[in-house]
């Protein structure tokens, strides 16, 4: 069994993550536990939920960040997640307007694409 975990962030908090080689995820962090692969749209409903909580972190414009990692059946999913653990990352390509649409996707960042989004 697995825990898949959708921490919502910031840039700055995602460079200061990367950076450390660990993610602290706060209290919006959003938890799928499972015995296999969720589904799409439980998935997405995690995904959109912690961008929700994203944009929440944000003073004004900016970019929704959503960091996906995969624990194990018995790993905390509030306690600080390993590097190695971060999948992807979900994110606004450029800096959104304060009040922009809620509903708009996030682009799919691989782990090794990470440095070119900071």
């Amino acid at each position: 069994m697995t825990t898949r975990v959708y921490v919502p962030t910031t840039i700055e908090a995602l460079r200061a993550a990367h950076a450390a080689g660990r993610l602290q995820p706060g209290p919006d962090v959003v938890v799928l536990e499972g015995s296999g692969e969720p589904d799409e749209q439980e998935e997405y409903a995690a995904l959109m939920t912690a961008a929700d909580a994203s944009t929440a972190l944000l003073e004004g414009p900016g970019r929704r960040v959503v960091v996906v990692a995969e624990l194990g059946a018995t790993a905390d999913p509030e306690h600080e997640v390993p590097w190695k653990r971060v999948v992807a990352v979900h994110a606004d390509p450029v800096d959104r307007p304060a009040g922009s649409d809620p509903d708009e996707d996030l682009g799919w960042y691989a782990t090794q694409e990470i440095p070119d989004l900071l």
